[in-house]
């Protein structure tokens, strides 16, 4: 298998085990590192709408809980006839650990439906990278 079918089957899973009791949308993610390794994650949905999290961040979060930082690629995987690309919040976090060049692949139900360079779907991004230009310590 690739690793956009390795993508692809992670995201799928994770998709199928989203809590989304509320909006029914259910969203799986899937990250690939340096090492080789996949981290998937989805959405979970709160009665208390702003508290949920996006199935990108759930990634996010399992591949630092994995000891890694840095994403070499991510896909993301929803319903319907639409592109389901990150939302803008997590177009920063992606930021916080890829390069301007990472894939972000976005695909339905039934494969790949497009591939975005991150910089296309955050131009100018504030990142880690302008805090060092800047002479900031993080």
């Amino acid at each position: 298998m690739s690793l956009l079918d390795d993508l692809f089957q992670a995201s799928r899973v994770a998709q199928g085990r989203a809590y989304v009791p509320y909006s029914k949308f259910p969203v799986g993610a899937a990250i690939a590192t340096a090492s080789g390794a996949i981290y998937p994650g989805c959405n979970v949905e709160n009665a208390a709408y702003p508290v949920g999290t996006c199935a990108e961040a759930s990634a996010i979060s399992a591949m630092l809980g994995g000891g890694e930082r840095v994403i070499a690629a991510i896909m993301v995987v929803g319903d319907g006839p639409m592109l389901v690309t990150p939302c803008g919040g997590c177009r920063q976090r992606i930021r916080e650990f890829a390069a301007f060049d990472t894939p972000v692949h976005i695909a339905g139900p039934d494969g790949l439906r497009a591939t975005f360079r991150l910089d296309e779907l955050l131009p100018h991004s504030f990142g880690p990278d302008t805090l060092e230009r800047a002479g900031a310590s993080r």
